[in-house]
């Protein structure tokens, strides 16, 4: 019997995704994973350190297992990195009744304002709130899609989708495909509905009685959804709702580009070989410790650097040169 779920994978001490083709592929693998499983892919949201999805699903942790395995595989081949990718323990939150399930979808196709990445839940690219209603709200718009010869690049090997999935010029299979946004429409009933889903505030009063009534099971809270998500705090989550976005902080991908694209080719006789996971820890701290002066010289005294002006955290440059992040440095 299919189970409606929310899955999460996360990462404390290093990044899922350093740059666009990584979150291309790891949805791909997403896509890959519920068709082999044959489960129902209903939304999915993906940030650099944690990756959400909902599906229906007669074996979940089947589900996941290969959308993790053949990311990890991906990543590990890229990166020349070994073992398993994320935390040894992947969140599962099975979810019963209507009102449960639009609150986890919303939490899900939420998840760039919620981490204060993007003004509205349609200005982040890398979750799903874009794929529902698309004629209503005037997002139907024709997709060069990329030849068959070019799309083994970014889907794991040995694998044959069917023709009706198309790929996008990123290399990433177009979530109105892969998603079942027939049934998911039907859940928000209209387009108005869906919008107003996407604009209302999380755990209102009204929405957690809905789910009280509805069933004995606890209601789907940010709490519940993001359990286990690195540096999560629902304090920032309801500032983020506001719209408020700092422009002026470097994303993970912006930072994890800096170091691979600038700071790594040229601590490689061979660019080609570049990684941060091919150099040994020590060298790693030494160039957290160079990178972290270097920014603090911008911030202090104002001098023009790799960072562009843009802030960054500890933590941040920590999980980006995968280290675990000590406080005490």
């Amino acid at each position: 019997m299919r189970k409606t779920v929310h899955l999460c994978l996360s990462s404390h001490d290093e990044v899922l995704f350093r740059n666009e083709t990584d979150l291309a592929v790891g949805f791909n693998c997403f896509a890959v994973a519920a068709l082999t499983t044959e489960s129902r892919a209903l939304a999915e949201g993906r940030m650099s350190t944690h990756h959400h999805s909902m599906a229906q699903s007669d074996n979940p942790r089947e589900l996941m297992f290969r959308n993790r395995n053949a990311y990890s595989r991906y990543f590990n081949t890229k990166y020349k990195r070994k073992g398993r990718l994320g935390e040894k323990h992947f969140f599962l939150l099975e979810v019963e009744g209507l009102y449960h399930t639009l609150a986890a979808l919303n939490y899900v196709n939420r998840q760039g304002l919620h981490h204060g990445l993007a003004a509205t839940p349609f200005d982040y690219p890398h979750c799903s709130a874009n794929a529902f209603f698309r004629k209503q709200l005037g997002k139907e718009i024709t997709h060069e899609s990329l030849p068959s010869s070019k799309r083994y690049h970014y889907l794991p090997s040995n694998i044959s989708l069917p023709a009706q999935y198309r790929m996008g010029p990123s290399g990433m299979l177009l979530p109105e495909d892969i998603l079942d946004t027939a049934y998911v429409e039907e859940l928000y009933i209209s387009p108005r509905n869906f919008v107003f889903q996407m604009n209302r505030q999380s755990d209102e009063e009204r929405d957690l009685q809905e789910q009280r009534k509805e069933n004995d099971t606890e209601p789907v809270t940010l709490e519940s959804i993001e359990n286990g998500v690195p540096d999560f705090d629902p304090r920032f989550t309801r500032t983020f709702e506001q719209g408020k976005v700092n422009y002026g902080r470097m994303t993970d991908l912006e930072l994890c580009g800096l170091i691979d694209n600038q700071v790594l080719p040229n601590l490689f006789r061979n660019p080609e070989e570049a990684s941060v996971y091919a150099l040994p820890f020590s060298k790693r701290a030494k160039l957290y410790d160079i990178l972290w002066q270097k920014y603090l010289a911008m911030r202090y005294q104002r001098k023009d650097s790799l960072f562009g002006g843009k802030t960054i955290t500890e933590a941040q440059l920590a999980r980006c040169l995968c280290m675990k992040y000590d406080s005490s440095r």
